[in-house]
């Protein structure tokens, strides 16, 4: 199964570079600047910056590797870096800027709540947005300058779904999801898939996308006496959650996607993190030598495994794609 999810993989990224060829054509790119540009606009502040500086980390190491074997025709790449704080309004901010004063004609960004909030720029302006890090299904409906290579949720939250029913054996599920992009129609397509498979959703509850305390949503669920829980936030705030509901007695198994699946959850939960079972739409360290050579690498610079791996490889392609298609 892995080795097909690494096919689709290679299949997304192909036609990310086939947009970005008809986006970027005729603009500046052709006019052979003294460098190339793009832009990436990551959480380098706020709650989720922890998981952003790994991204970003990841993306230099792909330009510094780019620029090291010649640039782009002999010319430097350039990535320019703004802070979203993972906020839609923050984020637009940050992408005005990189399109009307840096000139950018290609910008990466993650987390489907900016994703959404920045479509409208780079639609208007002609600009290509790629969204690497972000799984609400409404991203493939915000544009023609819009793109994704990260898998969306009616892909692998759809297949947990199923896999709790059929797998497993559950019955009886409960959702909690944070109340922004990222949460609300993942949710969704987790307890439609649910249903559809022959179970139960019990408890269906969200969560303020500013809260810590979480104990009236998980209190819902408990009562309901669900056989599993359906987590959907974000890749900072989980981890509380998951604590906050061992603590509370919801010993339930938990399913999540990419977000939860980061050996940072493991070192912050212990225990706690017995039963999660997430998804992952990146190859393992078994599947491709390339990917086991990146984190060989995190190990020997950082002593650790980068802060949510899948995300950070998505992270680590984006500029070779970008590179190779201002090359072309």
């Amino acid at each position: 199964m892995r080795k097909n999810l690494s096919n689709r993989r290679g299949t997304l990224l192909a036609g990310g570079a086939a947009v970005l060829l008809m986006a970027l054509s005729g603009t500046a790119v052709a006019q052979a600047p003294a460098t190339y540009k793009f832009g990436l606009a990551m959480p380098l502040s706020g709650s989720q910056a922890l998981y952003g500086a790994d991204q970003v980390k990841a993306a230099q190491w792909a330009v510094d590797a780019i620029n090291a074997k010649g640039g782009i025709n002999g010319k430097k790449l350039e990535m320019i870096t703004l802070d979203t704080q993972a906020d839609p309004q923050v984020g637009i901010n940050a992408v005005n800027r990189l399109v009307s004063v840096e000139k950018v004609p290609v910008f990466i960004t993650a987390w489907s709540s900016v994703v959404r909030a920045v479509a409208p720029i780079a639609n208007d302006n002609k600009v290509v947005e790629l969204s690497v890090g972000a799984n609400s299904p409404d991203i493939a409906k915000l544009g023609d300058y819009v793109y994704t290579t990260f898998p969306l949720a009616d892909v692998d939250v759809a297949a947990v779904a199923r896999y709790s029913v059929e797998k497993l054996g559950k019955k009886k599920a409960a959702v909690l999801y944070i109340n922004n992009d990222t949460g609300i129609v993942a949710s969704r397509v987790y307890r439609d898939t649910f249903s559809k498979a022959g179970g139960e959703i019990v408890a269906y509850e969200a969560y303020d996308p500013k809260a810590t305390d979480f104990t009236g949503a998980l209190l819902k669920l408990r009562s309901a006496q669900p056989e599993i829980i359906h987590l959907h936030g974000l890749v900072g705030d989980m981890p509380q959650v998951v604590a906050q509901m061992r603590q509370l007695g919801l010993n339930q198994p938990i399913t999540s996607y990419s977000g939860l699946y980061n050996p940072k959850v493991i070192e912050q939960l212990g225990q706690a993190a017995e039963g999660i079972i997430a998804t992952s739409l990146a190859p393992g360290v078994s599947d491709l030598p390339a990917v086991a050579s990146y984190v060989e690498r995190w190990q020997k610079e950082e002593k650790r495994d980068p802060n949510g791996l899948p995300y950070t490889q998505y992270l680590h392609d984006a500029p070779y794609m970008v590179a190779a298609i201002l090359t072309s």
